[in-house]
């Protein structure tokens, strides 16, 4: 595995992990910061939790991470989902957060309120979504892992879902992750090798409503303090590498209850219009540097272009061939860039659907 630029021996770690807690609780509290990165800091509880409700708020220097001037630095982290701790074990958590101002507002990085309330308002549609995360692996030197020193590997082919040594790498990080989100209750419902070496994905879902993007997060975190104890960085960046190697994106599946009936088909249409009236206000939430990524080559549409069609892996909108078949079924947005947060993809592909509501706002950070 990669060699590590941080000082860590698991061996050694591992008679203290196992050292009696005296019945205290470790909670680790997760938030977004002003980057759409993660932070996290520990609180200890004086016993087990089993909802997130028991769970007290909490406050950080929202200087250090983008979200406060310096003058009126407090930001305020409230708890909204709870997960078993696949790091610490036993009654240990991880905690899902939302920044909220000192005023009583959610913050303006806070999207999670702003996804809530359109989910909220259009329960009765009985939203499910699934995201293909994609992310690519570097070792220590910020290159893909694997990848020859200030070189390339052979051109893309054989990497995707490869077997073998030199058609896949660091695939010990990718099972890793994938057992410490089933430990921690994560709706993971696949992983493969992409197209470009190093570069991989794991599908989140079928989730209801809110919980994907819960669920999304938290699984980020889970696989970034993976990579921390293999000496490897993560990176979600949508064009890692320059020239003809693929991006990587956050391809989001998307059904609703009248698209799961009989004659769900044209209900999936009639979705895929209104979606094409709004590409310009979609993209701008989809994540950053997805212009490099969304040419119009490596199975991705034009930017600016938008289409839909059936198993059209080159447009902006895929109707899987088996759904076309039986009538009913979901799409896939395949324009969402892999650094993009799960709150306002799915928030817009609501408000877009169903309607607006007043206060939602979900490019209010750019603002």
């Amino acid at each position: 595995m990669a060699e590590s630029t941080t000082i860590s021996n698991t061996e050694n770690l591992m008679k203290y992990m196992k050292l009696d807690q005296k019945g205290a609780v470790l909670a680790e509290y997760i938030w977004i910061d002003g980057t759409n990165g993660v932070r996290t800091k520990t609180k200890t509880l004086k016993k087990p939790v089993k909802d997130y409700k028991e769970l007290p708020e909490w406050n950080f220097d929202g200087s250090s991470t983008g979200q406060a001037p310096g003058d009126n630095s407090d930001v305020y982290i409230r708890p909204v989902a709870i997960f078993p701790d696949p790091f610490r074990g036993g009654d240990n958590i991880l905690v899902m957060t939302e920044t909220w101002d000192p005023d009583g507002t959610p913050n303006k990085f806070n999207y999670r309120h702003e996804c809530e309330r359109l989910m909220e308002a259009n329960a009765k549609h009985e939203p499910w979504f699934g995201l293909e995360q994609e992310y690519t692996i570097l070792g220590p030197d910020g290159w893909p892992y694997g990848w020859p020193k200030g070189g390339y590997p052979a051109p893309q082919g054989p990497y995707y879902c490869g077997v073998g040594t030199g058609k896949v790498f660091c695939r010990d990080i990718v099972e890793a992750h994938y057992k410490a989100c089933l430990f921690a209750g994560i709706n993971i419902s696949g992983i493969n090798a992409e197209v470009m070496p190093s570069q991989w994905e794991y599908q989140v879902g079928p989730c209801e409503g809110i919980e994907l993007g819960d669920h999304l997060w938290v699984s980020r975190y889970i696989l970034y303090r993976v990579a921390e104890e293999f000496g490897a960085k993560i990176t979600i960046d949508p064009k890692p590498v320059k020239g003809d190697w693929n991006g990587t994106g956050l391809h989001t599946n998307m059904s609703t209850a009248d698209m799961r009936k009989d004659g769900g088909m044209k209900v999936i249409e009639d979705a895929c219009k209104k979606l094409g009236e709004r590409n310009e206000e979609h993209i701008l939430v989809y994540g950053e540097g997805n212009a490099e990524r969304m040419t119009g080559e490596h199975e991705t549409a034009s930017i600016d272009k938008f289409s839909y069609g059936v198993a059209n892996r080159g447009a902006s909108i895929r109707i899987p061939r088996q759904c076309a078949k039986e009538g009913k079924g979901y799409f896939e947005d395949r324009r969402p860039a892999s650094n993009g947060d799960p709150y306002r993809i799915t928030g817009i592909l609501m408000e877009t659907i169903f309607g607006f509501e007043d206060g939602v706002d979900l490019s209010k950070a750019e603002k």
